[in-house]
Order: C-alpha cells, then sequence, then structure tokens
C-alpha cells in the first residue's frame, strides 16, 4: 500500500506541486477561504534560504548580549515558539550552556518559582516568543519575569528582553513601550509547529552559542532533496509511510531515537499530532515510551527507528520489529543533522496531511480548548468545576465515559494528562506507570505536561481517532503566585486550563478521567503512581 501512494504521487507530481503552492495538493482545500489559509501558512518552505539574510542580524544581537554578561538564558514560550529551543539545548548546546538556559513552557507554580530562584535578574536574558504575541501563558509569564527583574535594574529592565513574533501582533508595541533590547519580526507565513528553522529556532540557537548557519546549511541540503518527484525524496517517502500505516490502524507511529537525539522525539510529537489529528483520523505519535520486548507491541503501531551512521544494533532492532511484523522506517541521524531533520519532518507531515485528506495547517480544537480556558478566567472563584469532583476509596475524582468509547487495549491509547507540581523523580514515575499500563493492557500510553501538551497533542486528542482514554491529574498548590494585571494567579490559570480541557474532551465524546489531590504538601510523584494505578481500575 505505502509502495502504491508513494509512486501515485510521484506520479502526480505531488512534491513539485507543494513547492508551487499548489493547494489542490491538500484534498481537504475545498473552499476559498481554506486554500488562503493554506497559502499563507507554507513559508517554511523557503525558510532554510530565505532566513539567511538575518544571519547577520541574529549574531550582532547575541554578540551584544555577550558582551552585556548576560550570560544566562530563559526562554518563555509554548508549542513551537518553545520546543525546538528546547531540543536545541538538549542536542547541541555544550554542557555549560545546557546548565545556563531554560526554556519555561508552563504555568506551574513551582516551575516558575524555581526558575526565579536559579536565575540572577541582573545575568539573565529573557526571550519572549509568541507567534501570536497575546499567547496567554507566555504573556503572564512576561508579566511576572518583567516585573521581577524591574525591581533588580529599575529602568533598564528592559535590555533584559529580546521579542520573537510576527509582524503587527501586540508583542510588537509592547516591546516597542518598554524598550525591549531587540524585537524579531518572523515571516507571518510560518506557522508556529514549522518555525524550527526560522527566527524562532534560530536566534534561540545563536544565544546558545550554536552556529545557526549549520542548521540552515543542512536544512537546506534536505529542502533540496524534498523537491524531487521521486521516490527517493526523504520527506515524501516519511510522510507516505506515516499516513498509510495510519490509514491500516497502525497510527500509534512509536519513535525509537538514540538519546543523543531524545528531545527531538517531543517536537516531532507536536508538528505531526496537531497537524494531522482532525477530522476523526490522524498519526499519534509515541514518544519516550519505556522500550519493551517486541511481542508486547501491538497491531496498531508503526516504528521510525532513528540511529547513528553505522550503528549495528539499530539494524538488529529493526530486524527484529519486522520479523515480528511491524513496519519500520529506518533513517540515520546525528546532532549535526538536526537542521536537515527539521525540515524532513516538516515536509512528511505536509505529505501526511494531504494523504490523510486534512489541513495540516490549522489547529480547531486547540482553539477550543483556549476558548475554554479563557472563559474560565473570566468567571467566578473559585473555578467552577463541572460534574463535581466526588469521594471514592477517599480519592476525589469525577469521570465522562460516552457509549461507544474503548476500553484500555490494542488500538487504543492512555493519555496521561499531567498537571501536578513539577518534580525531580516525575519522568522515572511515568516510565514505571507507563510500563505498567502497557503490560496490563497492551495499549500504547503518552505523557502530556500540562499546560504544553495543550499546544501539541492536545489537538488529537479532541480532533483524531477517538481511541484514547484520557486520565487527567490535578492537585492543589502550596503557594499562589499572582500574575501582574491581571485577576488571577499562575495557579488559577493551570486549573483553568486543566478544567477547560476536561470540558473540551467531553465536548469531543472522549473518555476521560480527572483525579485531583487536595494535599498541597503530598509527595506528587509517589501520589501519581498510586493514583494512576487506582484509576485504571476503577475506570476501565
Amino acid at each position: 500500500m505505502s509502495q502504491d501512494t508513494l509512486a501515485h504521487l510521484v506520479d502526480t507530481r505531488v512534491s513539485s506541486r507543494l513547492w508551487a503552492r499548489d493547494t489542490t495538493v491538500f484534498s481537504a482545500a475545498q473552499d476559498a477561504g481554506v486554500r488562503d489559509a493554506i497559502l499563507q501558512r507554507l513559508g517554511w518552505l523557503d525558510a532554510p534560504a530565505a532566513m539567511a539574510a538575518h544571519l547577520q542580524d541574529i549574531e550582532r544581537v547575541a554578540a551584544d548580549v555577550r558582551r552585556d554578561g548576560l550570560t544566562h538564558l530563559c526562554l518563555l514560550g509554548m508549542g513551537g515558539s518553545s520546543l525546538c529551543a528546547e531540543v536545541l539545548r538538549q542536542t547541541l548546546a555544550a554542557p555549560d550552556m545546557q546548565a545556563r538556559v531554560h526554556v519555561l513552557d508552563t504555568t506551574d507554580e513551582r516551575a516558575v518559582r524555581e526558575v526565579s530562584t536559579a536565575l540572577d535578574p541582573r545575568h539573565t536574558l529573557f526571550v519572549v516568543a509568541s507567534k501570536s504575541g497575546s499567547t496567554v501563558e507566555v504573556t503572564a509569564l512576561e508579566s511576572w519575569f518583567r516585573a521581577w527583574v524591574q525591581q533588580a535594574t529599575g529602568d533598564r529592565a528592559g535590555q533584559h528582553f529580546i521579542a520573537i513574533t510576527d509582524p503587527g501582533t501586540s508583542l510588537v508595541e509592547h516591546a516597542a513601550a518598554h524598550q525591549y533590547r531587540h524585537t524579531f519580526i518572523n515571516p507571518a507565513d510560518i506557522g508556529g509547529r514549522y518555525s524550527a528553522l526560522s527566527l524562532f529556532g534560530l536566534v534561540s540557537a545563536a544565544l546558545m552559542d550554536i552556529p545557526p548557519f549549520g542548521l540552515l546549511e543542512r536544512g537546506a541540503r534536505m529542502a533540496e532533496a524534498c523537491r524531487a518527484d521521486h521516490g527517493a525524496n526523504p520527506g515524501l517517502a516519511l510522510g507516505v509511510f506515516m499516513a498509510t500505516q495510519a490509514q491500516r490502524g497502525r497510527d500509534k507511529l512509536t519513535l525509537l531515537l538514540p538519546p543523543s537525539l531524545a528531545a527531538l522525539g517531543l517536537w516531532i510529537e507536536q508538528l505531526v499530532a496537531e497537524s494531522t489529528g482532525k477530522l476523526g483520523t490522524g498519526v499519534l505519535p509515541i514518544v519516550d515510551e519505556p522500550l519493551a520486548d517486541i511481542q508486547a507491541y501491538g497491531a496498531d503501531r508503526a516504528f521510525v527507528l532513528v540511529a547513528h551512521p553505522g550503528d549495528g544494533s539499530a539494524a538488529i532492532q529493526r530486524t527484529a520489529l519486522s520479523a515480528a511484523g511491524h513496519p519500520v522506517f529506518h533513517l540515520e541521524a546525528t546532532g549535526a543533522d538536526l537542521g536537515g531533520e527539521f525540515f524532513r519532518w516538516e515536509f512528511a507531515t505536509a505529505i501526511a496531511g494531504a494523504i490523510l485528506g486534512v489541513n495540516p495547517f490549522d489547529e480547531p480544537n486547540v482553539r477550543d480548548a483556549k476558548a475554554r480556558t479563557v472563559a474560565m478566567l473570566g468567571g467566578p472563584r473559585p473555578l467552577p468545576v463541572t460534574p463535581p469532583l466526588v469521594e471514592s476509596d477517599g480519592r476525589l475524582w469525577r469521570s465522562h465515559h460516552p457509549a461507544n468509547t474503548p476500553t484500555a487495549g490494542t488500538g487504543t491509547f492512555v493519555a496521561l494528562l499531567d498537571y501536578l507540581p513539577v518534580d525531580d523523580r516525575r519522568m522515572e514515575t511515568v516510565a514505571r506507570v507507563r510500563a505498567s499500563i502497557r503490560e496490563r493492557t497492551g495499549a500504547a500510553t503518552t505523557h502530556g505536561l500540562g499546560p504544553r501538551y495543550l499546544h501539541s497533542t492536545g489537538q488529537f486528542h479532541k480532533g483524531g481517532t477517538n481511541c484514547g482514554i484520557f486520565l487527567l491529574l490535578t492537585a492543589a498548590d502550596a503557594t499562589e503566585t499572582p500574575v501582574p494585571d491581571t485577576t488571577y494567579s499562575f495557579s488559577v490559570l493551570k486549573h483553568a486550563q486543566a478544567l477547560g480541557d476536561f470540558e473540551a474532551l467531553c465536548a469531543n465524546g472522549r473518555r476521560v478521567a480527572h483525579v485531583h489531590i487536595a494535599d498541597e504538601h503530598a509527595d506528587f510523584s509517589a501520589e501519581m503512581e498510586k493514583l494512576i494505578d487506582w484509576a485504571m481500575r476503577q475506570f476501565t
């Protein structure tokens, strides 16, 4: 099936038509409004070449930052505006630079306080990254940290801030009013999750002492390879693999990445899930799931195996997966190839959207969840919980179980929607929980940190295939940190996002359970493991 589809796309010149901005590539583009919207989201195709003109300005600003002794960097962003920076930090930044860079993409009280404790406001540069210029999380974080820096530096506070945004946004005006050091204006025709090779990624790279030219150079090579109407086109082949496997029911795209590229998984997760997960279809990347014996993987899996060139163990793994009947797409890459991988996956995701019949450049259900959050923030306090939480076995919980929604097993996935306060042991706990769920049920699992996942897999959760079981975890916060110039705290904002997502999942007929920890001093990692085990038994 994959080869037939690939041959058809080659024969119909889909790659060259996409480069020519032919929106008929996308069957979703049936009316003029959708066609125009797609045309306004194809600037990423030209980014590897077009962004070279910005390198001198980027390097000048980065040099000025170093000259002025701003040795620490904190990026405030969400989704596509922050995930690329986190990949760069973990993958290409030198170890000493990794320790001096913080990517803050959460409204969690504890995380905000921990980052502020780790930083000296006199020596920190804040990058405020928002395509729309009005992302609620970024606006709240900027407001709090600007007031914090102003206490320490007075009238020079603006010199500790750089903005990256689109033309004409409210952030442009805000940055000018508060005398930001610099404002980078990104091309408006590049969507957030396709922006890795635009100013959103390149500015972050330069500030981490990662040469942005190298990213563009590798990106340009991959872009050139993705022009060909040929089966060897690397982006076309990957896109066909993802989409055709999803059409066969293998929509859990399990990513097997080497440790040096592990951070790339979160970026791929957002790009693919948010782009394809709509109209009841899509591809769901399974990222950071603990490895299992091959027989533990169900027939809903397809694998992308990324390995360093010449890695013999990867070849053995590929052979074993294939022998068990699992489709495997194998590609080779190192950290030096990151710019090329950004482009490969962007092109592949656009192709996958075309095959699946969706618009890979919109995110309708993300907007729905945002609107519900805003409505809650404008309503009464405490935030209304409808239906209310009830006590069962000493636990507070509620659930929504529509007819014809799945039980955990092969073909389904269990999504852990984690709004608990940050905890150093969280990922170890999550790994154990995910392995346990797979062992007990055969289901794939995902882990979403709230509110980050709302800008990532959140679109697939509500708009993709209705095969998910959602476990939403919240807790009382030990602190209430007011967001300046608003009527709410970071705690209230995060809880509004969690409650709004519960509403959105219910409205879209999803099966969801919400468990709340009322003790703000609890050991959240330990409680998480117990609660998920309990909820799985109650709910499934």
